[in-house]
């Protein structure tokens, strides 16, 4: 349609992406640009701004695989990102000219980590709806293990008991700045243990990103004496603090150090967010579930949504044509 005109991400456009996403219905500081572009030798960014009249509707944050769009491979979720006032309508339009500029590129597919429902600030399932209209494959779905602070599960005995037993320990909670312990003490020798992998972010590139987010970004760490035993790191949004890291020493079920500094964040720290989000613990592309890690998170009172990941056939944008009768 003559209306509509898209373009690739350029710097040029780093101001007006930046004040969409701040005023749109389902973006996050995960698709501002200082974020996006932290690691991005790692990436072959292809984010496109769409425009309709010449006015900017929708922004779509992406990299390029060979024949293969991805929303996004460097981020948790991905999608179309619009502002509240966007129709129904107009979205199904717009994204049939996005799959018909991919298509026209010769990229065959579309490859999308939809945005789970709790970072919306709006109703958000436009682009769900239209994955059934494309005929697009799920590849994976992921569960995500949630606390609704709005409809409270009671917190499980054990839990509460591992709480007492950090409070018997004289265990102390600070927020802190620095990531460096966390990261090089507990995380990183942990993580190599137990799973032989390391940070998706390198501690040079979290204390990058809490500088450029310091609100969003927060680091608390649980001390034993003067010795640190555990931490978390939170991504907080508008609606959501989200566990992007969780881990503790060998005597994190002794002294009861990850069950207090969680009982902390949950009833303390971010009792004002609508959710709690302690993320997958899923293995295996999403087709196993590691038993312990689900047992501790839903002793929180933490329940499943899920996360779909969807491929899209861009050849597909004609099966968008005559919805609305």
């Amino acid at each position: 349609m003559r209306d509509y005109k898209i373009i690739r991400y350029s710097k040029e456009y780093f101001q007006i992406w930046n004040e969409f996403i701040s005023k749109s219905k389902n973006g996050t500081f995960l698709f501002h640009r200082n974020f996006i572009e932290y690691h991005k030798d790692r990436f072959e960014d292809f984010s496109l701004l769409v425009f309709r009249k010449n006015k900017l509707v929708t922004v779509l944050p992406a990299n390029k695989v060979d024949n293969t769009l991805h929303s996004h491979q460097g981020l948790s979720y991905g999608g179309v990102i619009v502002k509240p006032e966007l129709k129904f309508n107009i979205l199904i339009e717009l994204f049939r000219e996005i799959l018909s500029f991919l298509n026209g590129l010769n990229i065959i597919y579309f490859e999308i980590k939809m945005l789970p429902s709790i970072y919306s600030q709006f109703p958000n399932d436009e682009l769900l709806y239209m994955m059934f209209l494309l005929d697009a494959e799920l590849i994976k779905r992921e569960s995500l293990s949630v606390i609704n602070n709005e409809a409270v599960i009671k917190i499980s005995r054990n839990r509460m008991e591992g709480v007492k037993r950090g409070e018997k320990h004289n265990l102390r909670i600070i927020e802190e700045n620095s990531f460096d312990a966390f990261w090089n003490e507990i995380l990183i020798p942990n993580l190599n243990l137990k799973h032989k992998v390391s940070p998706v972010h390198s501690l040079e590139e979290i204390l990058l990103l809490k500088e450029y987010f310091p609100n969003n970004i927060r680091q608390f760490n649980t001390y034993y004496e003067n010795t640190l035993v555990a931490g978390a790191t939170i991504f907080e949004t508008k609606n959501v603090a989200h566990c992007q890291y969780i881990s503790g020493n060998i005597e994190k079920n002794i002294l009861g150090s990850l069950d207090l500094l969680h009982y902390h964040l949950i009833s303390n720290v971010f009792s004002d967010k609508k959710y709690f989000d302690f993320g997958s613990s899923n293995e295996n592309d999403g087709k196993q579930v590691n038993r312990g890690l689900q047992y501790w998170k839903e002793g929180f009172g933490a329940r499943i949504i899920t996360q779909d990941f969807y491929r899209i056939k861009t050849e597909n944008y004609k099966l968008l044509n005559g919805v609305f009768i």
